[in-house]
């Protein structure tokens, strides 16, 4: 675990990071990786297709569709209003499930998206994104498979960077968030969602949380940590905005709908994937609640 921006993991987690990631998220969401039947099964139970469809959309992290809505929001915001297009990238994108609605929801509410870039580790998650974009006619659209800390791209040839619930998978987000600095131009934007990510001190979570967030595979941050990383990395008029409230009410929202509907979910992730996510889910709310994590969402300009 990273308790501050100067610790580092072992070299051997380091070298070992896209098998980590790889087996966890494929144990989690098996079904993805055949996506064409997976699909098939979404919409046969939520009669819906794209992004919005009910059980799709757990790909997306903890905080699902909403968090990515908290994103686009953001960069809404920053820019004044509707009106004009960005490039941006997304560090750590995994399946590409957050990024794809991200634009979605940016082009909705009048931003128009030029360029843009799902950067992942794992090359497993780089091939299940293109073909879900392919499937889905996205052009615009490009996976890169690379380390979110050596991204090949320009340098400030970005208008924003997004990291929307993976800073937990990055074993040196200092660098990672230099890596975001780096990409932007000047006056550019970082967003970050912090779901599981940042702790308040040196303390560590619940043996219950770490059950379904293996070490390895999720590393913590302290807050002084994070602003102190944000702060070497080039970034000024930081803002964080604490959202436990709104995490505690979505999660709570979520477990419902996971819950009820547990069979559909486990008739297309199967028993231990759909057991797994209410696990996951439900150790998150508890950290919330108890105070152990810090749901946040940060934005900063590239200084």
């Amino acid at each position: 675990m990273t308790a501050g921006p100067g610790a580092r993991p072992g070299t051997d987690a380091l070298a070992d990071q896209p098998g980590a990631q790889y087996r966890y998220h494929r144990d989690l969401f098996p079904a993805l990786h055949d996506w064409e039947n997976t699909e098939r099964s979404i919409v046969a139970f939520t009669g819906e297709t794209g992004p919005e469809g009910l059980l799709g959309l757990d790909q997306m992290g903890h905080f699902g569709p909403q968090g990515c809505d908290l994103a686009a929001e953001a960069v809404v915001t920053a820019r004044g209003g509707p009106g004009g297009t960005v490039d941006l990238c997304e560090l750590g994108s995994g399946f590409g499930g957050a990024l794809r609605y991200t634009v979605d929801r940016l082009t909705t509410r009048g931003i128009a998206v030029g360029r843009s870039y799902g950067v992942d580790l794992v090359p497993e998650h780089c091939e299940v994104s293109a073909r879900i974009s392919r499937a889905q006619g996205r052009e615009g659209m490009t996976e890169l498979c690379a380390s979110a800390t050596a991204v090949p791209l320009p340098a400030a040839s970005l208008d924003a960077v997004l990291i929307t619930g993976s800073m937990p998978h990055f074993p040196e987000p200092g660098e990672v968030l230099r890596e975001a600095g780096r990409l932007l131009r000047p006056g550019g934007l970082l967003v970050l969602t912090e779901e599981v990510s940042l702790k308040p001190g040196g303390g560590n979570p619940s043996e219950a949380f770490r059950a379904v967030h293996p070490r390895g595979v999720f590393f913590l941050t302290s807050l002084a940590g994070r602003l102190e990383q944000l702060d070497r990395a080039g970034f000024v008029g930081v803002e964080r905005r604490d959202v436990k409230e709104w995490a505690v009410s979505l999660l709570t929202d979520r477990l419902k709908v996971v819950r009820i509907f547990r069979g559909s979910v486990a008739g297309i992730y199967g028993d231990a994937s759909a057991d797994r996510i209410r696990d996951t889910l439900a150790a998150a709310r508890a950290e919330y609640l108890a105070g152990g994590l810090l749901p946040t969402l940060f934005t900063a300009r590239k200084g």
